[in-house]
């Protein structure tokens, strides 16, 4: 293999690599992580940090790719995911569950050096979604609750790896992220919501876009509000948040439920994609004005 060719197929792993662990995907909740370590961390620890961001995407990484390697059938019925690297040919499976293996133990093992319980946590977080989350999703649409509980553990694994300990504060920002998941991804499968009939997977509460579903959509989303707000009242530990920022926190909230409610009163596409917008908005600026508040305080 001459050079060039041999560029090429660094590239194509590389490409094929980013879509195998949801490159995107996996930073954002590697930002969570980051922003969760920065909340709980007394003094911030740069190599403990960039061993969180490294291994907190392994962990994320396997997840996905244990995830296209059970749905790799699936995945070449539906337009959006017909061309991952494995229903397209790309890469094998036997390839993707090396890489899915190998994240795995690189994953647990980074983890674990910062400390045991944020390898728990994150070894539990893969567990669930590859085991029960991903069967369910043909099965039932409880998977997406189930699906949340993982969704929810890294802003508080962040928090797990800052001070080697579970309790209130890290219990607060698992429930924050667990409620937002439901808006954020029932809007998804309300606009995605042919492409995943095509693979029978069951993503809406009420397996329709109804009322039911958008009234569903609005209640969570205020409960997220609700939940993201909860520091202010003095009752979260060391979990703390002012009253302008806890302000600025429901503004943003009243923004998410705006579109909630648009969804409810419209009952399209645009409008559910518009609300997921609205909730990775929601979400990234929550973080960041949490950890705003702690260092400006």
């Amino acid at each position: 293999m001459n050079s060039v060719e041999t560029s090429i197929a660094r590239v194509s792993f590389i490409s094929n690599f980013k879509e195998i662990t949801k490159f995107r995907l996996s930073l954002s909740v590697v930002f969570s992580s980051l922003a969760g370590y920065l909340l709980g961390a007394g003094s911030v620890d740069v190599k403990t940090l960039l061993l969180l961001a490294v291994g907190g995407y392994c962990m994320v990484g396997a997840s996905n790719a244990y995830n296209q390697i059970i749905e790799k059938d699936l995945d070449s019925l539906m337009l959006r995911t017909q061309n991952r690297p494995i229903p397209a040919g790309r890469m094998s499976v036997n390839q993707a569950f090396i890489i899915a293996v190998l994240l795995t133990l690189v994953g647990i093992a980074i983890l674990y050096s910062i400390n045991p319980k944020t390898a728990m946590f994150g070894a539990v977080s893969i567990f669930i979604y590859t085991s029960i989350y991903t069967p369910l999703k043909i099965k039932t649409p409880f998977s997406v609750f189930v699906g949340a509980i993982p969704g929810a553990i890294p802003f508080m694994l962040g928090w797990v790896a800052a001070t080697n300990d579970f309790g209130i504060e890290p219990g607060t920002l698992f429930m924050i992220q667990f409620f937002w998941q439901f808006p954020h991804f029932w809007s998804i499968g309300w606009f995605l919501y042919e492409d995943y009939e095509r693979a029978g997977f069951f993503m809406l509460p009420t397996k329709k876009k109804d009322k039911g579903t958008a009234v569903q959509i609005i209640a969570y989303t205020v409960w997220t509000i609700l939940a993201s707000i909860i520091p202010v009242f003095g009752y979260t530990g060391s979990l703390e948040l002012s009253i302008v920022s806890a302000t600025i926190v429901f503004l943003l909230g009243l923004v998410m439920l705006y579109f909630a409610v648009l969804l409810f009163k419209k009952m399209t596409a645009k409008a559910a994609r518009e609300l997921m917008l609205a909730s990775v908005s929601y979400i990234t600026l929550l973080q960041i004005v949490y950890v705003l508040d702690k260092f400006i305080r």
